[in-house]
């Protein structure tokens, strides 16, 4: 096959023997979307994919901020709408339930707010890496087997967690209910520390980097950084209706004897439980072990064929010799510390917006507005995001550096402004906003890390995995040092490592582009030499004929 072939299929029926583009030819509907100059064979194969794996995956993130925005997080997860969105969705309640009640229900004058967010990074760290490693052996029922935790049933216990939240009554409870996913068999709140069982952390570590390594495995280059923006696009999507539904439910504040803030974790259970559930059937495996009853074994042939000229390879067995080669390639390291460099450069650790507000004197902000105001942020976050997607996969054609540095640059602006602090109210309130430009590179540093390390799938996985739990490696406990509460709302020291780190992460991102761009090179002289060496193995043949008069 030459890389000039084009697509050739008329229907399902023969689509597993069609031919695939191996270098993508751009037409100028790909701008629009990278489907629309494809042929409608493959138009309707990617949308049954996006349909399924992304908007489980989108709805997924949702739920998890809901929780956290409730009891403190705002961004754990940088980790997209229907279960990121519904995932992001409980973790961004945390923030809101904070500013809107729990902190004086609760008497959180301390530190509290900094040791729940801790408290969940140490459990969300410990399985990120087995479970992506699972993944590579497993199809997702398999796993549901054996494990009796996969991406979708980790989604229902999470949600029963969210639920639960609204019977804490003091700051140790919290902290328990945030490190362990547990039943709850009393009745009264004081009882729920000693019945805890199981880690939500661990629980919630299967998913970012889970369904970020199952992306990876379905979409082409020109597909992939649109899917992982998106899928993390849901994150800011969902911290922001977390701030609207805090808004509505703090009406309910008396009903059933319950605080508005806890009616804000009953609510978000309601919401993720379904979308929980939907994860049974709509998540797709991977190409080689997908059992997807909307697929048809054509379909699924034919995703395999996209990938292999892709050049993504296929699994392969784990061998000491395997481990030896991921541990001894920069790739681990440089994209481990370009995502930690990204994850921990924002103010993600703390609500500096919303406690900008609640701390204001004059004017005297609203339950309301200190709750919605801070969404504009999130807005900038969604803009940006799907707007480094679009120019990463069509403009800059496939490079995710520059994105990458520009929302660095925006970060070292805004925060080194706050940093100073004597500023005019006016840019305050446009730093806090702006420094959603750095929010979104979380989809383009996967994006990056999935064709660098393309050659091996459980190399893929694992660095996946490595990227985001190293990232909360040091979000466990940089936060307790440079976001603490009682420094709220003129948080300097945070302030100044995100900017810092920004300025670590612009410089990471370009010896990646100088390293990769080695690999491609090396890459393409080992493929030259191969068919020089092939070419001077074909024997030549001579043919002697006698010519008799």
């Amino acid at each position: 096959m030459t890389q000039t072939e084009t697509l050739e299929v008329s229907s399902m029926d023969d689509m597993a023997d069609g031919v695939v583009e191996q270098k993508v030819k751009r037409k100028w509907q790909s701008y629009i979307w990278d489907s629309l100059d494809k042929s409608p064979a493959e138009r309707r194969f990617l949308f049954k994919l996006d349909g399924a794996l992304l908007t489980f995956a989108c709805l997924g993130e949702y739920e998890t901020l809901v929780l956290l925005s409730s009891i403190g997080a705002s961004r754990l997860t940088d980790g997209p709408l229907p279960g990121y969105f519904v995932k992001y969705l409980d973790q961004a309640n945390v923030n809101n339930a904070f500013v809107s009640g729990m902190k004086e229900d609760l008497s959180l004058n301390g530190n509290q707010l900094n040791y729940m967010t801790t408290a969940w990074t140490v459990g969300y760290v410990i399985g990120e890496i087995p479970s992506n490693i699972i993944l590579t052996r497993n199809t997702w029922l398999d796993c549901l087997a054996e494990m009796n935790r996969s991406d979708d049933s980790e989604q229902v216990i999470w949600t029963i967690l969210t639920m639960l939240l609204c019977r804490c009554n003091t700051a140790n409870q919290l902290y328990a209910l945030r490190f362990f996913v547990g039943e709850w068999r009393g009745s009264k709140a004081k009882e729920s520390v000693d019945q805890i069982l199981f880690i939500p952390g661990l629980a919630e570590s299967t998913f970012y980097p889970g369904m970020q390594y199952i992306i990876g495995s379905w979409y082409r280059k020109d597909e992939l950084a649109k899917r992982s923006c998106i899928f993390h696009t849901s994150s800011a999507i969902a911290t922001m209706f977390s701030g609207y539904l805090m808004t509505a439910v703090y009406n309910l504040d008396g009903r059933g004897g319950m605080a508005g803030w806890k009616w804000l974790f009953i609510m978000d259970g309601v919401i993720s439980m379904p979308v929980a559930l939907a994860g049974y059937y709509f998540l797709p495996d991977l190409p080689e072990t997908s059992r997807a009853r909307y697929f048809s074994p054509e379909e699924i042939a034919y995703a395999q064929k996209r990938m292999k000229l892709e050049g993504r390879e296929q699994r392969r067995p784990y061998t000491k010799a395997k481990f030896k080669k991921i541990l001894s390639s920069w790739h681990i390291y440089g994209l481990s510390l370009l995502y930690v460099l990204f994850n921990n450069g924002a103010a993600g650790a703390a609500p500096v917006f919303a406690q900008y507000l609640k701390d204001s004197k004059s004017p005297v902000y609203t339950v309301a507005q200190i709750n919605v105001y801070p969404t504009s942020t999130y807005a900038v976050q969604i803009v940006t995001t799907i707007s480094y997607a679009w120019l990463s996969d069509s403009v800059l054609k496939g490079q995710r550096w520059p994105p990458i540095v520009f929302g660095a640059c925006m970060n070292i602006v805004c925060y080194m402004s706050l940093a100073i602090w004597n500023i005019s109210e006016g840019w305050r309130w446009a730093c806090y906003i702006l420094a959603g430009c750095g929010y979104g590179l979380s989809g383009l540093c996967m994006a990056w890390a999935h064709e660098i390390c393309a050659d091996d799938n459980e190399e893929r996985a694992i660095v996946i995995a490595s990227m985001n739990e190293m990232a909360y490696v040091l979000q466990a406990w940089l936060p307790l040092i440079v976001w603490q509460q009682i420094d709220a709302p003129q948080y300097q020291k945070g302030f100044i490592a995100v900017s810092v780190l920004s300025l670590l992460l612009i410089i990471t991102a370009f010896v990646l582009k100088v390293l990769h761009r080695q690999q491609n090179s090396r890459k393409l002289l080992r493929a030259s030499t191969e068919d020089e060496i092939a070419e001077a193995d074909i024997p030549e043949v001579s043919f002697d004929i006698e010519i008799k008069s």
